[in-house]
C-alpha cells in the first residue's frame, strides 16, 4: 500500500513539474531559434531530441546525487522538514502568481540565466555555419545549463519527491527517479513534435502565456498539499 501511494505521488509530482511555465518558455524559445538555425527540419528535430535527452540525464543525476547523500548521511527527518518547508513556500508563490502574475517575488531561473542561454544559442547559430556537427554539441550543452538555471523554478517538486524516497533504499528509489524524469520530459517531446509538424513557436508561446496562471495554480496547490504531507510525516518519525 505504501509503495502504491509513493508511486502515485511520484507520478503526480512529475506531472505537476512537467507543466511548469519555466520549462515550456525556455524550450519554446530554443525551438524558435533552432528553426532559424537549422534549415533542415530533421536536424532541428535531432537537436531538440539531444537537448531533451541531456535535460533528462542531468535532472536524473542531480536526483541520484541528492538521494545518495541522504542514504549515506541518514538525514531523512531533517530532509522531510526542509523539503516540506520549501514545497509550502514555493506553493504559496505559485498560487500568488495565479492572482498577481509576476508581482513581487516569483519562482524563476537564476539571475542572468536567460542572457547566458541566448549567448549559447547565438554560438550554436555560428557553429552551424562553420562547424555544423559542433552545433549539436551546443544543443547538448544548452540542455545541461538550462536544468541548472531553471532549478530554482522547477526544483521544489523534485526535492519533495527526493525527501519522500529518502526513507527507502536504492532498489526502490532509483526506479522511481527514472520514472519521474521520464514523465517530466514527456511534454518537451510533445512540443518538439508540434514544432516539427509545422506549429509555430509563436502560437505555442501564446498558448503558454494564456495558461501559465492556471499551470502555476495547479503546481502551487499540489506543492502546498505535498509540503504539508511531508511535514506530517516528519512529525511522526
Amino acid at each position: 500500500m505504501v509503495e502504491q501511494l509513493t508511486l502515485g505521488i511520484v507520478i503526480a509530482a512529475a506531472l505537476a513539474d512537467s507543466i511548469n511555465p519555466c520549462v515550456f518558455g525556455v524550450l519554446i524559445f530554443l525551438l524558435a531559434y533552432m528553426v532559424t538555425v537549422f534549415k533542415n527540419k530533421l536536424k532541428m528535430l535531432l537537436a531538440g531530441l539531444i537537448y531533451t535527452t541531456v535535460v533528462y540525464v542531468t535532472y536524473l543525476l542531480i536526483g541520484i546525487g541528492i538521494f545518495a547523500f541522504t542514504q549515506s548521511t541518514g538525514v531523512v527527518k531533517p530532509f522531510y522538514w526542509v523539503a516540506g518547508s520549501i514545497a509550502i513556500i514555493a506553493g504559496l508563490l505559485e498560487v500568488k502568481d495565479y492572482f498577481w502574475y509576476g508581482r513581487g517575488f516569483s519562482l524563476q531561473m537564476i539571475p542572468g540565466g536567460a542572457e547566458k542561454i541566448k549567448k549559447l544559442s547565438k554560438i550554436m547559430k555560428e557553429l552551424e555555419t562553420e562547424h555544423p556537427f559542433l552545433s549539436l554539441g551546443v544543443a547538448a550543452l544548452l540542455g545541461f545549463v538550462v536544468v541548472l538555471f531553471e532549478f530554482p523554478c522547477t526544483g521544489a517538486p523534485y526535492l519533495a519527491i527526493l525527501a519522500l524516497l529518502s526513507a527507502g533504499d536504492y532498489s526502490s528509489g532509483i526506479p522511481m527517479l527514472l520514472l519521474y524524469n521520464l514523465i517530466f520530459i514527456l511534454p518537451l517531446f510533445v512540443i518538439i513534435a508540434l514544432v516539427y509538424l509545422g506549429h509555430t513557436s509563436h502560437k505555442l508561446e501564446k498558448w503558454r502565456k494564456e495558461h501559465r496562471g492556471l499551470m502555476r495554480l495547479g503546481i502551487g496547490l499540489f506543492l502546498l498539499a505535498f509540503g504539508a504531507y511531508l511535514i506530517n510525516l516528519a512529525l511522526h518519525l
